[in-house]
């Protein structure tokens, strides 16, 4: 004898800008840091530190974009 299904929890709200926004920071942080501070002999150190900050650029803008879909589809 099964149960009938249980419906789905709605979605969570979250806010992400504000999440994404502190990352990318701290990862200029970062960068500045190594520029500053340590001075590596290779670039890896630095090119980990723009990559970061490259994709939380990319996950803002793609936050960003999500959020106004679904803002035009629930009007």
């Amino acid at each position: 004898m099964t149960q009938p299904r249980r419906p789905d929890p709605q979605p969570l709200q979250t806010r992400d800008t504000p999440t994404i926004l502190v990352g990318t920071g701290l990862w200029a942080v970062a960068l500045v840091v190594v520029l500053l501070v340590v001075r590596p002999a290779d670039g890896r150190p630095i090119w980990t530190c723009v990559v970061g900050i490259g994709l939380g650029v990319f996950g803002l803008l793609y936050v960003r974009r999500r959020d106004s879909r679904r803002r035009d589809q629930s009007e």
